[in-house]
């Protein structure tokens, strides 16, 4: 279906990957992955994604907030989550706007939490 809203999901665990794109896929969306930030940013340039799920931490600590920087520089005005296995701890005790997340996802993903979230941020 070309209506299908693509979400990325940048993530360096394969699991994490498999199981959100298992419930996303299950629920109409077009999932593209990527297992770096490097590999997300090229992904981004090629692909217009209506959402991005981002991992803080990748190859290097701080990968995701520059996956989401790169986002917000190119004005691309995509939301972007973060996937964290801290994710409570990390959204009480950082401003998560200003490191360029519209919100942050606990891992493991609840599958209820998720698909809500991405249809509110999506407007569907």
């Amino acid at each position: 279906m070309a209506d299908k809203k693509l979400i990325l999901i940048i993530d360096d665990d394969p699991d994490i990957i498999e199981s959100i794109s298992a419930i996303l896929s299950a629920e109409g969306f077009a999932v593209e992955t990527a297992m770096s930030g490097q590999e997300g940013v090229e992904k981004l340039s090629k692909s217009s994604p209506a959402l991005v799920l981002c991992d803080m931490m990748m190859e290097r600590i701080d990968a995701g907030t520059r996956v989401a920087e790169e986002i917000r520089k190119n004005g691309k005005g995509i939301p972007v989550y973060l996937l964290s296995s801290i994710g409570s701890a990390t959204a009480s005790n950082i401003e998560m706007d200003k490191l360029g997340f519209d919100g942050v996802f606990q891992k493991p993903v609840a599958p209820a939490h998720l698909i809500s979230t991405v249809r509110k941020a999506l407007k569907i």
